[in-house]
């Protein structure tokens, strides 16, 4: 947050902070949209208006129509091109958006980051990661230039702009095929065939991976490790399909209804989203079907709200402290400018078994 100078009036304080703010190199190029400056600067938007007038009057910024207010004045002797130590979350959308667990690293991330003095901006937007973000990116970056950019659940799109681009950045996720930017990640591959071992072990033969139709980069490399684990196994009778969803309760259950009503219904199934393994557990209970007697369920990754679900989910766990940690590390080195290449780092979780798997039945087998 920037403090505005107690002075003048408070349009005259606005002026002049975003004018220092530019001299600093705050933003470059263009200013900010109407609502980030407003929530930067504690302000209304009347307030931002009047000083925005006044800005063009002083010939400081000049109205582009349709795209913003760009920067014509910069006070020489002032301006600086040094990037702000300071790093920036980007995601599709805002904190109330997204999962708990999400929400507690990220909490984490921010708490560490201000010990070493780093401030965490939060950033969301749709328009970042549709199937051509170039302008909106493009934009963004010169008006709120960052040390690094965090980039959450992004898409392939906006994955390919940084990786072109050659503004810093780090995945926290997995990096989608063919793109090499440093990454922060659960081991989904591993984690996920390890899941398959455990359902064959229980005598399993059916075995479905369900996940969202559009899938993550690290939801791609789930599916891969799923199939790894029941297609290199002992049981060459076992038979592994995919599940897709759009992400909906209602899609959900229309999934679940296809699948098992049909002649090969999955005995076990692995859930990659917390919040769709709540659906797809009410969902099987609606049907008819109880867990784990009937389906085995495992969810690929934990959420705070699962630790008061009953039956208590099988799933595979990291602290939100421990990830947090890890996306610190691989910051400090890009921010620092490490001369090594930066890696990707994947995080091995820890499996819970809770109650929602069991054995499969003779029927089951048959």
């Amino acid at each position: 947050m920037t403090s505005i100078p107690e002075r003048n009036s408070l349009v005259n304080q606005t002026v002049l902070c975003v004018q220092d703010g530019i001299a600093k190199g705050k933003w470059i190029e263009w200013l900010p949209a109407e609502r980030i400056l407003c929530e930067d600067l504690q302000i209304s938007r009347s307030t931002l208006r009047r000083a925005l007038i006044e800005l063009r009057r002083k010939g400081v910024i000049k109205a582009v129509y349709g795209v913003g207010n760009r920067i014509e004045k910069i006070e020489i002797g002032k301006a600086s091109s040094k990037v702000a130590h300071d790093v920036a979350l980007l995601t599709p959308a805002p904190l109330d958006r997204l999962r708990p667990a999400q929400t507690l690293w990220i909490d984490e991330l921010r708490a560490i980051l201000s010990e070493r003095g780093i401030q965490l901006h939060i950033i969301n937007g749709q328009q970042y990661f549709r199937p051509r973000p170039k302008a909106s990116l493009d934009r963004l970056v010169k008006q709120r230039p960052h040390a690094c950019w965090i980039l959450l659940l992004a898409t392939v799109s906006c994955q390919e702009w940084f990786a072109k681009s050659g503004v810093p950045c780090l995945i926290a996720g997995s990096c989608h095929t063919g793109i090499n930017l440093p990454f922060c990640d659960l081991d989904h591959r591993s984690a996920c065939r390890h899941a398959a071992g455990i359902l064959l072990k229980l005598g399993h033969r059916r075995l479905a991976f369900f996940n969202q139709k559009l899938p993550l980069a690290g939801d791609i490399e789930s599916e891969q490790g799923f199939f790894e684990g029941v297609n290199n196994s002992n049981h060459p009778e076992a038979i592994v399909t995919s599940i897709g969803h759009d992400a909906t309760s209602l899609g959900i259950i229309q999934s679940l209804k296809k699948i098992m009503f049909s002649a090969h219904r999955p005995t076990a199934l692995l859930v990659t989203n917390p919040l769709h393994y709540l659906a797809v557990v009410s969902g099987l209970s609606y049907l008819g079907l109880r867990v784990p007697s009937d389906v085995s369920v495992i969810s690929r990754d934990d959420d705070a709200f699962l630790w008061f679900y009953t039956p208590e989910p099988s799933r595979y766990v990291v602290s939100s402290r421990a990830y947090a940690r890890s996306l610190v590390h691989a910051l400090i080195e890009i921010i620092e400018g490490s001369s090594a290449p930066i890696e990707g780092s994947k995080i091995i979780p820890k499996f819970i078994r809770g109650s929602t798997i069991g054995p499969a039945t003779l029927r089951d087998k048959n």
